[in-house]
């Protein structure tokens, strides 16, 4: 049902932008294309007319080689805006628009992916924010500039060949022209960047980003936390029993309306290697922050962006790499760190397989919480599974906290 919904909210969408009312209301709009949006002005208006030609683009197959994939194929907005057609590296990683390339990494959620900050380097020489696990994007238009030329997802041959396809549809044409300005397109180049705002608009607007899930509805007072919930979020944000919050927590304070539960700083936490999936690049193995054109230094090799814990137990696989399907494996792989008994991976009865990049694990902030024992292990699961937006919990299984 909630399929259906979100098909007929988009299709309403695309309808306003293509129709004489959209060209109305954006007589007024910006013809050039603007920094990002400010977090404090989060969400983008759905009328927004940039957002409504965005929403459409997102969702059009034709915008790849095979006319096959879109935006949505790889961020599903049925599935919390994560790839879950489980098509490649036992469902880890995706399958690009030849249906035969495979990317590298588990596509993260575009779900409140807009309060990154841009990429930069902080005083203490650390790095934060950006899109990608890598952060080699420094916005939301220069992230979805990506895919659509990236040989390993909708592989099209550069920005010419974009437009090519734009081209084919005369509305497309007309919103751009209407919304951007006729000098948006002067050039495939102009115009290509055109199309990338208008996504990052998209991706802006409040079905991206409703802050509704149970635990933001407690905050508001229209719900109760169980005693269980209640125990894991005591345990989330206390230092001293876990330190999750350590990079878990971007607000000052936890009952901020719009905590998106990452500091979108860079972490090496020991991620073992998925022997399900094949590493493009010439070390074998994913170095991580070091993709970024911008760092150089190895100490920042096999550091990835702390995810956003936004909707975690209905996006799973987990880590950069796919490798843990279910959220209490996750959970557990962190207190190995300090629980000898937490020998084994639970998902394979196995003992934990070697760190992919040993050297930058951070030790500092993953030894300094005592052990969990199991209950307290299921509390912060507990708690997590708060975290998941109200129109996606009935894809929350009781059993295990994944789909």
């Amino acid at each position: 049902m909630y399929r259906l919904l979100i098909s007929s909210l988009v299709l309403s969408a695309a309808l306003v932008g293509c129709g004489s009312d959209a060209n109305q209301v954006s007589q007024n709009a910006d013809r050039q294309i603007k920094a990002p949006v400010k977090r404090s002005d989060l969400p983008v208006p759905l009328d927004n007319p940039k957002a409504l030609l965005g929403s459409q683009l997102f969702f059009d197959t034709n915008l790849s080689k095979e006319r096959n994939q879109s935006c949505a194929s790889c961020h599903d907005m049925g599935a919390a805006f994560v790839d879950h057609r489980n098509l490649a590296g036992d469902g880890a990683v995706s399958l690009g628009s030849d249906e035969i390339s495979q990317g590298d990494r588990n596509a993260p959620t575009a779900g409140y992916a807009a309060f990154s900050p841009p990429f930069h380097q902080k005083a203490n020489g650390e790095y934060q924010g950006g899109q990608f696990l890598d952060g080699r994007a420094n916005g939301l238009a220069e992230q979805a500039a990506g895919p659509f030329l990236n040989p390993l997802e909708m592989a099209l041959k550069d920005e010419t060949a974009v437009m090519d396809r734009i081209r084919e549809n005369p509305s497309y044409l007309e919103q751009l022209e209407d919304i951007y300005g006729e000098d948006a397109l002067k050039s495939d180049k102009k115009a290509y960047a055109a199309l990338t705002d208008a996504i990052a608009y998209f991706e802006q607007t409040e079905l991206f980003m409703p802050f509704d899930s149970k635990y933001d509805r407690s905050l508001r007072g229209e719900v109760t936390l169980t005693p269980e919930e209640e125990l894991g979020k005591t345990l989330f944000f206390s230092q001293q029993f876990t330190n999750c919050n350590a990079c878990h927590q971007l607000q000052r304070s936890p009952i901020h309306p719009q905590e998106t539960f990452s500091n979108y700083d860079y972490r090496n936490i020991g991620v073992p290697s998925n022997p399900n999936i094949v590493v493009h690049n010439n070390k074998g193995y994913d170095i991580g922050l070091l993709n970024n054109p911008e760092v150089s230094d190895r100490k920042h090799e096999g550091q990835f962006k702390v995810p956003s814990l936004r909707n975690v137990a209905v996006t799973g696989p987990y880590m950069h790499n796919g490798v843990f399907k279910d959220l209490r494996t996750v959970v557990l792989f962190y207190d190995k760190y300090n629980n000898r008994k937490r020998t084994l991976n639970p998902e394979t009865g196995q003992p934990w397989r070697e760190p992919e990049v040993a050297r930058s694990i951070d030790f500092n902030e993953l030894e300094r919480a005592p052990a969990l024992d199991d209950r307290r292990v299921d509390a912060l699961v507990a708690f997590m599974k708060t975290l998941t937006d109200s129109r996606y919990e009935y894809l929350i299984d009781s059993s295990n906290g994944n789909l």
